[in-house]
Protein backbone atom coordinates (compact mmCIF):
# COMPACT_ATOMS: atom_id res chain seq x y z
CA UNK A 1 0.00 0.00 0.00
CA UNK A 2 1.47 3.40 -0.97
CA UNK A 3 1.86 6.31 1.45
CA UNK A 4 -0.85 8.27 -0.39
CA UNK A 5 -3.28 5.35 -0.20
CA UNK A 6 -2.55 4.86 3.50
CA UNK A 7 -3.24 8.52 4.27
CA UNK A 8 -6.48 8.35 2.28
CA UNK A 9 -7.70 5.30 4.19
CA UNK A 10 -6.80 6.83 7.57
CA UNK A 11 -8.55 10.08 6.67
CA UNK A 12 -11.68 8.24 5.56
CA UNK A 13 -11.68 6.23 8.79
CA UNK A 14 -11.32 9.35 10.92
CA UNK A 15 -14.16 11.05 9.08
CA UNK A 16 -16.40 7.99 9.56
CA UNK A 17 -15.59 7.81 13.27
CA UNK A 18 -16.37 11.49 13.74
CA UNK A 19 -19.64 11.09 11.87
CA UNK A 20 -20.65 8.11 13.99
CA UNK A 21 -19.71 9.91 17.20
CA UNK A 22 -22.08 12.80 16.53
CA UNK A 23 -24.70 11.37 14.21
CA UNK A 24 -27.85 13.38 13.68
CA UNK A 25 -30.77 11.56 15.28
CA UNK A 26 -33.76 10.58 13.19
CA UNK A 27 -37.12 12.05 14.29
CA UNK A 28 -38.71 10.04 17.08
CA UNK A 29 -42.12 9.47 18.62
CA UNK A 30 -41.80 10.24 22.33
CA UNK A 31 -44.08 8.15 24.54
CA UNK A 32 -44.25 9.13 28.21
CA UNK A 33 -46.08 6.88 30.65
CA UNK A 34 -46.99 8.45 33.99
CA UNK A 35 -47.42 5.53 36.34
CA UNK A 36 -47.22 4.53 39.99
CA UNK A 37 -46.41 1.33 41.84
CA UNK A 38 -49.24 2.25 44.23
CA UNK A 39 -51.88 2.35 41.47
CA UNK A 40 -53.80 -0.87 40.81
CA UNK A 41 -54.85 0.38 37.34
CA UNK A 42 -51.27 0.90 36.15
CA UNK A 43 -49.87 -2.61 35.50
CA UNK A 44 -51.70 -3.04 32.13
CA UNK A 45 -50.27 0.27 30.90
CA UNK A 46 -46.80 -0.72 32.09
CA UNK A 47 -47.17 -3.95 30.10
CA UNK A 48 -48.28 -2.07 26.99
CA UNK A 49 -45.25 0.24 27.20
CA UNK A 50 -42.98 -2.80 27.39
CA UNK A 51 -44.45 -4.00 24.08
CA UNK A 52 -43.44 -0.81 22.24
CA UNK A 53 -40.19 0.11 24.02
CA UNK A 54 -37.96 -1.46 21.33
CA UNK A 55 -40.03 -0.32 18.37
CA UNK A 56 -37.88 1.58 15.83
CA UNK A 57 -38.44 5.31 15.97
CA UNK A 58 -40.02 5.22 19.44
CA UNK A 59 -38.57 6.68 22.63
CA UNK A 60 -40.60 5.15 25.47
CA UNK A 61 -40.11 6.51 29.01
CA UNK A 62 -41.69 5.65 32.37
CA UNK A 63 -42.15 8.57 34.76
CA UNK A 64 -43.22 7.38 38.22
CA UNK A 65 -45.30 9.91 40.16
CA UNK A 66 -45.66 10.41 43.89
CA UNK A 67 -49.28 11.32 44.63
CA UNK A 68 -50.39 7.75 45.35
CA UNK A 69 -47.67 7.17 47.97
CA UNK A 70 -50.18 7.89 50.74
CA UNK A 71 -51.99 4.62 49.93
CA UNK A 72 -49.30 2.71 51.79
CA UNK A 73 -46.50 2.13 49.29
CA UNK A 74 -43.84 4.73 48.51
CA UNK A 75 -42.99 4.40 44.82
CA UNK A 76 -39.33 3.41 44.59
CA UNK A 77 -38.82 5.47 41.40
CA UNK A 78 -41.19 8.34 42.20
CA UNK A 79 -39.83 11.88 42.03
CA UNK A 80 -41.54 15.18 42.74
CA UNK A 81 -40.30 16.62 39.44
CA UNK A 82 -42.00 13.81 37.51
CA UNK A 83 -45.30 14.62 39.21
CA UNK A 84 -44.76 18.30 38.37
CA UNK A 85 -44.10 17.41 34.73
CA UNK A 86 -47.39 15.56 34.49
CA UNK A 87 -49.32 18.34 36.23
CA UNK A 88 -47.86 20.86 33.76
CA UNK A 89 -49.21 18.85 30.83
CA UNK A 90 -52.83 18.67 31.99
CA UNK A 91 -54.24 22.11 31.02
CA UNK A 92 -53.09 21.88 27.40
CA UNK A 93 -54.39 18.30 27.20
CA UNK A 94 -57.81 19.35 28.48
CA UNK A 95 -57.66 17.79 31.96
CA UNK A 96 -58.35 19.33 35.36
CA UNK A 97 -55.64 17.32 37.10
CA UNK A 98 -53.29 14.34 36.83
CA UNK A 99 -54.30 10.70 36.80
CA UNK A 100 -52.64 7.33 36.37
CA UNK A 101 -52.00 5.66 34.15
CA UNK A 102 -51.60 8.38 31.54
CA UNK A 103 -49.68 8.15 28.26
CA UNK A 104 -48.57 11.39 26.58
CA UNK A 105 -47.29 11.22 22.99
CA UNK A 106 -44.99 13.97 21.71
CA UNK A 107 -46.48 16.29 24.34
CA UNK A 108 -49.49 16.72 22.04
CA UNK A 109 -52.00 13.96 22.76
CA UNK A 110 -52.75 11.51 25.52
CA UNK A 111 -54.68 8.48 26.65
CA UNK A 112 -54.92 6.02 29.52
CA UNK A 113 -52.79 3.44 27.76
CA UNK A 114 -54.18 0.41 29.59
CA UNK A 115 -56.31 -1.17 26.86
CA UNK A 116 -54.72 -3.72 24.51
CA UNK A 117 -53.08 -1.92 21.60
CA UNK A 118 -53.95 1.54 22.94
CA UNK A 119 -50.38 2.82 23.16
CA UNK A 120 -49.64 1.49 19.69
CA UNK A 121 -52.66 3.39 18.40
CA UNK A 122 -51.50 6.60 20.05
CA UNK A 123 -48.08 6.16 18.44
CA UNK A 124 -49.65 5.69 15.00
CA UNK A 125 -51.70 8.87 15.39
CA UNK A 126 -48.90 10.89 17.00
CA UNK A 127 -46.33 10.58 14.22
CA UNK A 128 -42.74 11.76 14.66
CA UNK A 129 -41.40 15.00 16.07
CA UNK A 130 -40.98 17.68 13.42
CA UNK A 131 -38.66 20.24 14.99
CA UNK A 132 -34.98 21.10 14.58
CA UNK A 133 -32.18 18.62 13.95
CA UNK A 134 -30.87 17.28 17.24
CA UNK A 135 -27.78 15.16 17.89
CA UNK A 136 -25.88 13.84 20.89
CA UNK A 137 -22.20 13.01 20.73
CA UNK A 138 -18.67 13.90 21.76
CA UNK A 139 -19.90 15.32 25.04
CA UNK A 140 -22.32 17.83 23.58
CA UNK A 141 -25.90 18.44 22.49
CA UNK A 142 -26.25 20.05 19.07
CA UNK A 143 -29.54 21.66 17.99
CA UNK A 144 -30.04 23.02 14.50
CA UNK A 145 -31.81 26.22 13.52
CA UNK A 146 -35.59 26.32 13.37
CA UNK A 147 -38.67 27.91 14.83
CA UNK A 148 -39.12 28.02 18.59
CA UNK A 149 -42.81 28.46 19.56
CA UNK A 150 -43.22 31.71 21.46
CA UNK A 151 -39.53 32.45 20.91
CA UNK A 152 -38.17 29.90 23.37
CA UNK A 153 -38.24 26.17 24.07
CA UNK A 154 -36.90 24.10 26.95
CA UNK A 155 -34.04 21.63 26.60
CA UNK A 156 -34.53 18.65 28.94
CA UNK A 157 -31.93 16.06 29.90
CA UNK A 158 -33.43 12.67 30.78
CA UNK A 159 -31.48 9.86 32.44
CA UNK A 160 -33.14 6.45 32.39
CA UNK A 161 -32.51 2.72 32.70
CA UNK A 162 -32.93 1.10 29.31
CA UNK A 163 -34.84 -2.18 29.45
CA UNK A 164 -37.14 -3.73 32.05
CA UNK A 165 -36.90 -3.37 35.83
CA UNK A 166 -38.96 -5.65 38.09
CA UNK A 167 -40.19 -4.22 41.41
CA UNK A 168 -41.80 -6.35 44.16
CA UNK A 169 -44.51 -4.35 45.98
CA UNK A 170 -45.06 -5.16 49.64
CA UNK A 171 -47.90 -2.78 50.55
CA UNK A 172 -50.71 -0.73 49.04
CA UNK A 173 -53.05 -1.55 46.17
CA UNK A 174 -50.52 -3.84 44.45
CA UNK A 175 -49.48 -5.80 47.54
CA UNK A 176 -47.74 -9.05 46.64
CA UNK A 177 -47.28 -8.21 42.97
CA UNK A 178 -44.00 -7.81 41.12
CA UNK A 179 -44.41 -4.98 38.64
CA UNK A 180 -42.30 -4.67 35.47
CA UNK A 181 -41.33 -1.18 34.32
CA UNK A 182 -39.90 -0.19 30.92
CA UNK A 183 -37.19 2.46 30.48
CA UNK A 184 -37.51 3.90 33.99
CA UNK A 185 -36.59 7.60 34.26
CA UNK A 186 -34.36 8.48 37.21
CA UNK A 187 -33.65 12.17 36.66
CA UNK A 188 -35.01 15.10 34.67
CA UNK A 189 -32.91 18.26 34.38
CA UNK A 190 -33.39 21.43 32.37
CA UNK A 191 -30.18 22.03 30.41
CA UNK A 192 -31.16 25.39 28.99
CA UNK A 193 -33.33 27.08 26.38
CA UNK A 194 -33.45 27.13 22.60
CA UNK A 195 -34.50 30.32 20.80
CA UNK A 196 -34.49 29.00 17.24
CA UNK A 197 -30.81 29.61 16.51
CA UNK A 198 -28.36 26.75 16.07
CA UNK A 199 -27.12 25.89 19.55
CA UNK A 200 -24.51 23.63 21.14
CA UNK A 201 -24.52 22.76 24.84
CA UNK A 202 -22.25 20.55 26.94
CA UNK A 203 -23.73 17.13 27.70
CA UNK A 204 -22.82 15.93 31.20
CA UNK A 205 -21.48 12.39 31.30
CA UNK A 206 -23.96 9.75 32.43
CA UNK A 207 -23.27 7.73 35.56
CA UNK A 208 -24.63 4.53 37.05
CA UNK A 209 -25.08 2.86 33.69
CA UNK A 210 -27.98 5.15 32.82
CA UNK A 211 -28.96 5.96 29.24
CA UNK A 212 -29.48 9.50 28.02
CA UNK A 213 -32.25 11.26 26.14
CA UNK A 214 -32.62 14.95 25.31
CA UNK A 215 -35.95 16.61 24.55
CA UNK A 216 -36.49 20.01 22.97
CA UNK A 217 -39.96 21.04 24.07
CA UNK A 218 -42.20 24.08 23.85
CA UNK A 219 -42.40 25.84 27.20
CA UNK A 220 -44.97 25.03 29.90
CA UNK A 221 -45.53 21.44 28.84
CA UNK A 222 -46.08 22.15 25.17
CA UNK A 223 -45.34 19.88 22.20
CA UNK A 224 -42.02 18.06 21.99
CA UNK A 225 -40.21 19.48 18.98
CA UNK A 226 -37.24 17.12 18.81
CA UNK A 227 -35.79 14.19 20.73
CA UNK A 228 -32.64 12.09 20.67
CA UNK A 229 -31.33 9.20 22.75
CA UNK A 230 -28.04 7.35 22.93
Amino acid sequence: MTGTTTRTVLLAGAMLAATMGAATAQPLTVVELFTSQGCSSCPPANANLIKVKDQPGVLALSFNVTYWDYLGWKDTFGRKEFTERQVTYEPSLGHDGPFTPQVVVNGRSDGVGASPGEIQGLIAKGGRTQGPELSLGQGKVSIGAGKAPGGSADIWLVRYTRGIVEVPVARGENTGRTLPHANVVHSLTKLGSWNGAATTLPLPAATGGWSTAVLVQAARGGPILAAAAN
